[in-house]
């Protein structure tokens, strides 16, 4: 929001946002925050229609909120200025477009002496909007994280090959906007910075954003390199890099490697740089988001203390937003993992928590796949399969290289005996998200997919590559142990039935299919016998 200085008049009104103050007649007018941020951008766009979307963006953030958050807001500001929507004195309804301040506006600009000191009192003012915390829709403090693409950088004669600068900009642009907890400069203010003069203060100050991304495009006579670079303009640090090639009758499939290779980084990169900054701030510094990030991290560490710290960090940051969607997910993740590794006392409890707060979450975001990503888990839980794979279709059709959403439909077709497309998307999974912090469960899900086709050799090598890698758990053990037994290697399968059984709780067959309900049939059957078989 652009915040002038001066004093804007206009009836017998004053309106002063140095001051954070509306004054009607001399006297101060008491208007609650968001109500004249709200003011302001109106005011100062008097004359000019102002959209929803436009108003949304100023005082929210982008955030999704609803009609009835916004109309409230517009209520109370009429309320305050003595206007109503029958009248419509001041602020006028442009019916399906937005509102217009009609009101006849001037602005006295302060004398010279006084300019130069109201920068220090912008400061206050606007920290004055980002402390207040409204009770009914989201607060003016939830900031997602943020982004600018840079046209990429050419080097040498580029020929035909020079619209690559602004297409691959463009495309992944587009592709980032796929995701709902990344706020993305549009085009038309990203493309006024180029990567190769790029200064990345500057970058930030003028865009408001942490995150560059920036990049160089090489052509060769018959290939072309690109290289790419995530960079934190605040920290002036790179968070991440990597180089793309092919050759020049490749470049339609090199374009879509990129736009999907970048974004899933980020969707990696940046949450881990985030919650590196949230470890080192203090307590009272932490927005929503930066709880939220922190939590993430302690969530897929995959142990009973890092689950309960991920949860308390989800219910801050609800309490500071009780409209969050991510923390709304993580938090039923939380519960979802209580009830799956048994962390909890009553799991059936927590599997029930887990899909009230995921549903919360979706009626939250309908567009966020992480909301819908988790009701299917929690669907899974409850033994609602069809259910559940329609929950990761939706995450999927939202964000097409969304690997978490790939992986557990992939998970519930193997329990489903669907081997064939479960494969597939699983395999996908894994080429979206190579070093997901799920890895272990992709791999572990193949492995039990090669027990239903009978080659056991395959699934004890998969199986035993998914116990290895961080944050798996007993059950991936013990499917590590069943793999192995089938696989007649009776010595490993021993000694991974004794780590997974050494696991707080133990391991029984009962408490595996609760975790893994595999439908009535030979799958089923299959798992029960190979249980059976290790004395589980």
């Amino acid at each position: 929001m652009n915040w002038e200085t001066g004093v804007y008049s206009f009836e017998d009104f004053e309106l002063d946002p140095v001051r954070f103050e509306l004054r009607r007649a001399g006297t101060p007018v008491a208007v609650e925050p968001q109500v004249f941020s709200l003011l302001v951008l109106m005011v100062g766009s008097s004359g000019r229609l102002v959209t929803k979307d436009e108003i949304v963006e100023e005082i929210w953030g982008g955030r999704i909120v609803s009609e009835a958050a916004i109309s409230s807001r517009i209520k109370s500001l009429r309320q305050a200025l003595g206007d109503d929507g029958k009248a419509q004195r001041l602020i006028r309804t442009v019916h399906g477009k937005g509102l217009r301040f009609v009101g006849e506006v001037t602005r006295s600009t302060p004398p010279a002496a006084t300019a130069a000191a109201t920068v220090e009192l912008i400061t206050p003012a606007l920290a004055k909007v980002s402390q207040f915390t409204p009770q009914d829709d989201a607060p003016a403090t939830l900031r997602r994280p943020s982004i600018a693409v840079l046209p990429f950088a050419l080097s040498g004669e580029a020929g035909s090959l020079a619209f690559l600068s602004e297409a691959l900009s463009h495309e992944l642009i587009a592709e980032f906007s796929r995701l709902r907890w990344l706020h993305v400069i549009a085009r038309g203010s990203s493309f006024r910075f180029r990567s190769y003069e790029a200064d990345l203060t500057a970058v930030r100050n003028a865009l408001e954003v942490r995150y560059c991304l920036i990049g160089s495009i090489a052509p060769q006579p018959d290939r072309v390199q690109v290289m790419v670079e995530l960079c934190d303009a605040d920290g002036g640090h790179v968070v991440w890099t990597d180089s793309y090639e092919a050759g020049l009758d490749e470049l339609a499939a090199l374009r879509k490697e990129i736009a999907r290779g970048v974004v899933r980084s980020a969707e990696l990169r940046i949450p881990d740089n985030e919650a590196q900054l949230a470890r080192h701030a203090s307590e009272t510094a932490l927005d929503p988001w930066s709880r939220f990030h922190l939590g993430l991290e302690h969530m897929y560490r995959f142990t009973a203390a890092d689950n309960a710290r991920a949860a308390q960090l989800f219910e801050q940051a609800l309490a500071q937003d009780s409209g969050f969607s991510r923390a709304l997910g993580g938090l039923s993740f939380t519960r979802f993992q209580n009830a799956f590794l048994k962390y909890a006392d009553d799991p059936a409890a927590q599997a029930d928590n887990a899909l009230a707060l995921a549903t919360e979450a979706v009626q939250a975001d309908r567009l966020d796949p992480f909301a819908h990503f988790n009701l299917g888990r929690a669907m899974w839980l409850q033994g609602n399969l069809p259910s559940a794979t329609a929950c990761f279709d939706e995450a999927v059709s939202l964000s097409p290289n969304y690997a978490l959403g790939c992986y557990n439909r992939g998970l519930v077709e193997t329990l489903a005996g669907q081997t064939t497309s479960a494969r597939q998307d699983l395999l996908r999974a894994l080429q979206l998200s190579p070093l997901d912090p799920l890895r272990y469960a992709m791999v572990s899900s193949q492995a039990l997919g090669q027990i239903q086709l009978g080659d056991f050799a395959a699934a004890q090598e998969l199986a035993v590559k998914a116990a290895l890698l961080p944050g798996a758990h007993k059950h991936i053990e013990l499917i590590a142990a069943m793999a192995a037994n089938l696989n007649s290697d009776k010595q490993t399968a021993a000694q991974w039935v004794a780590k997974a059984s050494s696991a707080e709780h133990g391991v029984s067959t009962q408490d595996f299919l609760y975790a893994f309900p595999y439908q009535e049939g030979e799958a089923r059957e299959q798992i029960v016998r190979a249980l059976s078989d290790l004395g589980v």
